[in-house]
């Protein structure tokens, strides 16, 4: 339902005990544009101190902001997913474009199915537990930048779960019932034989029957998706840095002007300054055609799964399902290896 064990209590086998997210990060509070823009600053050039930083450069808005801050001459890497004889979303043509404004060498990182193949064991055992398909991406690129001679890699998360980036989450006031049905990925009981509905991280949010999404999102959702980006770069044993992650919104979130197409507006603010004359690009996630690379996979075939019932999913939430069973076996081999 939440891409993360949200009982920091729980684990799947004691034998392989889950790595959480460590959220102790000093964040400060941000009241404007100028303010959030400052302290970016701030903390790129804190990460890029001792020449060994490099920064994970998307299409949009977030990276392209935390470029401009970057020591000229920086390396820039950019993910590209490959799925042989079709066509996906690719962000380097965008991507390319700021590293060229702010004179950074530009990589490109192209991630193809087998990296999955060989990247999930090892992500899955440092974790103990399932993991987001962002890692695959993220754990190599780290890997390149250590290659390459970096100790650091620069990310923008968190910039869309604070900063009211998730204009879909945000569009319309949702009753409690509602936005469980909306936000979870998958729910327990469309595929799991004895399903357990895990409702405490949505309702501690509710209020008079509606969710506070946002305060989800900062909270919730930020632990949740922080875990992903650190057990992709601790795996690979390189600092990450999130410069966004180290603040907060302090007036409430504006939801009329996100819902009027104005999603993101300090962010926006300050792309706007940085790069005059560039139209601001369409939010897309990152990129990962698991439609494609997981259109002739069958499904779950452990007997805690019902049969098919990944028949009618999107990509997306068939590797929830596929990286479950995945765990699962991972953890019957290591009880079969310790008995």
């Amino acid at each position: 339902m939440y891409r993360t064990i949200t009982d920091h209590n729980k684990c799947f086998s004691k034998k392989l005990l889950p790595c959480f997210y460590d959220n102790s990060i000093k964040r400060e509070p941000i009241n404007n544009s100028l303010e959030l823009e400052e302290k970016l600053k701030m903390e790129v050039q804190k990460a890029t101190k001792n020449g060994k930083a490099a920064l994970a450069l998307s299409g949009g808005i977030d990276s392209a902001i935390l470029a401009k801050f970057m020591p000229k001459g920086s390396t820039a890497y950019t993910f590209q997913c490959i799925v042989p004889g079709k066509k996906v979303t690719n962000e380097s043509p965008q991507a390319a474009k700021y590293a060229e404004k702010c004179n950074l060498k530009h990589k490109i990182i192209k991630v193809y199915w087998e990296d999955f193949e060989k990247y999930t064991p090892i992500l899955m055992q440092h974790k103990g537990a399932p993991f987001h398909s962002i890692e695959v991406q993220i754990y190599k690129a780290a890997l390149e930048a250590k290659k390459d001679g970096f100790d650091t890699l620069i990310f923008g998360e968190s910039a869309d779960l604070n900063y009211g980036g998730l204009s879909d989450l945000l569009s319309k006031d949702w009753l409690v019932g509602e936005f469980i049905q909306r936000y979870a990925y998958v729910l327990p009981y469309e595929v799991l034989k004895e399903p357990e509905l895990i409702l405490e991280p949505i309702i501690k949010y509710a209020k008079d029957g509606y969710v506070d999404v946002h305060e989800f999102n900062r909270h919730d959702f930020y632990i949740e998706a922080m875990g992903s980006y650190t057990n992709a770069c601790n795996t690979a044993k390189i600092t990450l840095s999130t410069p966004y992650a180290h603040t907060f919104l302090t007036p409430p979130l504006n939801l009329e002007r996100i819902r009027n197409g104005e999603n993101k507006y300090f962010i926006r603010e300050i792309f706007n300054r940085l790069y005059p004359g560039f139209k601001t690009p369409v939010k897309t996630p990152m990129p990962r055609p698991m439609n494609e690379w997981l259109a002739d996979w069958q499904g779950p075939t452990r007997p805690e799964f019902w049969p098919h019932c990944t028949d009618n999913m999107t990509g997306d939430q068939k590797w929830l399902v596929y990286i479950l069973e995945s765990f699962l076996n991972l953890c019957d081999e290591i009880e079969v290896k310790n008995s």
